[in-house]
Formats: C-alpha cells, structure tokens, sequence
C-alpha cells in the first residue's frame, strides 16, 4: 500500500469535496480510500509520501492531439493555410515509423511532466504511438487516421480502415491502451467510408474520434451541398453515438446540441488551437448548459503548441469570458471539472478516471506550492487555473505508479528523449524550405 499525506485533496467528486491535509490511500494501482489524518497507517517509510502542503488533483485528460506532430512545433505557426501549404507536404515527405515514436515520446514526455495522465490521439502509424504510451506507462485512447486519399502509413486512399482494423485486435485487451478509429472529419471522408468506420467501432465496441464542425468551410459544404450542418449530416447517415468523440464541435447551432446530446456524443473542447487559427469559439456554455460531456484538447503541437492541459485551463476562461462580455464565466472549479472528470466523461472512462474517490484508478497529479508564483492561497481552484502553470507540477502517478517525481520522469531521461528528436531537425528544415 502507498499513503500520500500533507495534501489538499480536490477530489472532483459529485460534491467537489476539497479535504485539507488530506491523505490517499493507494492499493493495487486504485485508489483505497481518501480522507483526513487519522487514515495515516503504520506503514514503512517508503511507502509514504509526503505532499508539502501541496495540492492532490485528479490526473488531467487531454481529450484530444496528434501528439506526433510535435517534431513540426514552431513551423509556419502565422502562415495562412497552414494545413495545405505545410502540414499536408512535410507529412507527405517525412512521416515514418521512426518519426512517429520519436515524436510520441517526446510528446508523452511533456504531457506526464505536465500532469496529464490520459490523452486521446489520432494520427499515423499510431501501433507506434501506443508502443510509446505503454512503455511510459501513460494511459491513452488512440484512433489510426482514415483519410480519402494515400497517407504516411497507406499507399491507398481510406487504407487507415485496414490498419486500424489491426491495430484494435492488437490493443483491445490492453489495460491502459484504448485502441479506437478516428477518420479524419466528414469532408475528408465519403458517407461509404465513415460507415465503414462506424461498423469497426460498433464491432469492437471501441471509441470513434473525428474532427466534427471545425471550420467555416465545412459548414458551408455541407449546408450547399446536404441542406445540412455537418452535425445533421452525421445523424442523417447514423454516425452519432456514444462511441463518437467529437473534436471542435466550433461551428454548432442549437439543433446540433439537440442531436449531440441526444445520441451522448462526446465533446473535445480545444481553446487554445481555436483561438491560434482563428476558427471561432465553440459554444461550450450552451454545451455544458445541456448536459453535453465536455472536456479539454490541445490539438497537435504544431496547432496548439503545447501538449498541456494547464495552458488550456487558463486560457479557457478568459476567451469565453472575453467572448461573452462577462467576467462571470467560467469560475475555475468548473474548469477544473472540464479538465479532469469532464475529460473522462468525455471520453467515457469516468467510472475508471478522472475523480479522486475509493475503487477508480490511482491517476493523481500534485502541484507544489511553495514556488513563487502560487502563493497565496485563498481558493484552491483559482490558484490551479489562474496561478499553476505545468512547471509546479511535482509528481504524478498512473494506476499508482509513480511516474514523476520532483519535477522529473522517473523511469526516462529527457534530455535523451530531447537528443533524438534533435536528430529531426535537418531533414525537416530541408523539406520546409522547398515549401
């Protein structure tokens, strides 16, 4: 048994309990019980963690990137028509199996030093990215991308089907990989294809990822072509489920919330992207408003630039409240829930993560607060969204396993991880100056 003790514990529970000086007792990867001093065991010392006063939060949930994409940071970040003037080719030119697992681990890195402890991807090649996340020890939900036309890993256009076909059967008794199909969006996909993909999901009883209602674009394809957003052109063709995890979602009119709602689709709520290219502001008030299970996403790291859910937790608020003419929005125990517990409803993993309570997952971040800029404090949920910033981030545990500590992995090297995702950076350069 492990005990974590000295911590103000946000538990994130249905009452949003908060119990200071708080103690976690953690047996067999879940959580045993949680409560004040008096559960502090005689335990041997090495099984004892001290907390230092900090705060205990569930492990965050980053619902949705291609974490990949992270060997491309800082490329053609204010260029307009990112997406097919660079993202487009360098994925063409450069992106293999080695790529990809260079660029997950160095991903996964910085989600764990971050507090992220359950993150949902799509991208290629993505066998490699969950070899990456099991031998990290991260919990992930991962979907291989299904494009109309030949990508990285598929010489022929909608070959992600047949791979990630494979890929499930390979991963669907893991214990923290999720396997999952995740085509592209509707309009890189034919109404053939996304039912195929559906088929998968429902036979594996696997996860569907898609970026649904992103862009202007979209929306005004299908409503010229369908006489329908993009939301009711999912629902007309049966793709709307509690399997389908819906990415963006910024573009919605009130009857899509209806429909979304209806069918328990899940919602990746992804600020900081968003706002980066300019797509709009998703109406997650009206979201949240109808019981819709929101959470938070980075996107790829060459959209969003980071892979934490800190970042997002800060932003969130403030371009809503922006957006919205009222300081009021948001207050941070609700962003809070968005970004632990409402990813995991999202996702629909909350009976397993996303709260700290007695029989879920010993998924657990603390955030140290003796550096200078999370003193004082006087609420707790405001000192994580408007003062943490993911370098207070201490510790952090997957299903009990100690995977930070002080700030540092514990079972990896970073500046290793750095080194081989330095060896990138030429044949990058190379390919982005032709572009």
């Amino acid at each position: 048994m492990k005990v974590i003790y000295n911590v103000n514990v946000i538990t994130m529970n249905r009452n949003k309990d908060i119990i200071e000086n708080g103690v976690v007792l953690i047996e067999n990867g879940k959580i045993k019980e949680v409560g004040g001093p008096e559960l502090l065991p005689a335990l041997e010392a090495e099984n004892r963690i001290d907390g230092q006063g900090g705060i205990l939060i569930p492990g965050m949930v980053n619902t949705h990137t291609h974490i990949s994409m992270i060997v491309f940071r800082s490329l053609a970040d204010d260029v307009p028509d990112r997406l097919k003037r660079y993202l487009f080719p360098l994925e063409e030119a450069l992106v293999d199996e080695e790529l990809v697992r260079v660029g997950a681990d160095y991903g996964i890195a910085e989600m764990l030093l971050s507090g992220v402890t359950t993150f949902a991807d799509m991208y290629y090649f993505e066998d490699e990215v969950a070899q990456a996340a099991k031998a990290m020890g991260i919990r992930a939900v991962l979907g291989e991308t299904v494009m109309n036309f030949p990508s990285p890993d598929s010489q022929e256009a909608y070959g992600g089907l047949a791979y990630g076909t494979r890929f499930i059967e390979k991963w669907k008794n893991d214990d923290r990989i999720t396997p999952a199909i995740a085509p592209h969006a509707p309009y890189t996909n034919d109404t053939q294809h996304l039912r195929l993909a559906d088929e998968i999901s429902k036979k594996y009883g696997v996860p569907i990822i898609m970026h649904v209602a992103e862009m202007e674009y979209e929306r005004d394809l299908y409503q010229k072509e369908y006489g329908m957003t993009p939301v009711g052109y999912l629902n007309e063709i049966g793709l709307l489920s509690e399997r389908l995890l819906a990415v963006h979602a910024v573009h919605v009119t009130e009857d899509d919330l209806c429909l979304l709602k209806k069918h328990n689709v899940g919602i990746s709520h992804n600020v900081g992207s968003n706002a980066k290219s300019a797509k709009g502001i998703a109406p997650v008030l009206n979201m949240r408003g109808q019981g819709l299970d929101v959470g938070m996403g980075t996107d790829g790291p060459m959209s969003g630039n980071t892979l934490d859910i800190m970042t997002q937790m800060n932003l969130l608020p403030k371009v809503h409240k922006l957006f919205g003419g009222d300081r009021s929005l948001f207050p941070a125990a609700d962003v809070v829930e968005m970004a632990t517990i409402g990813g995991a409803k999202a996702l629909k993993m909350d009976q397993m993560i996303g709260s700290i309570e007695p029989g879920k997952r010993a998924d657990l971040v603390l955030v140290e607060t003796d550096s200078v800029n999370m003193q004082p404090i006087y609420d707790y949920y405001s000192a994580l969204v408007y003062s943490a910033n993911p370098s207070n981030v201490r510790a952090v545990w997957v299903e009990g396993e100690n995977l930070v500590m002080d700030k540092k992995l514990v079972h990896f090297d970073l500046r290793e991880l750095q080194a081989r995702l330095h060896t990138m950076h030429d044949k990058i350069v190379n390919v982005a100056e032709r572009l």
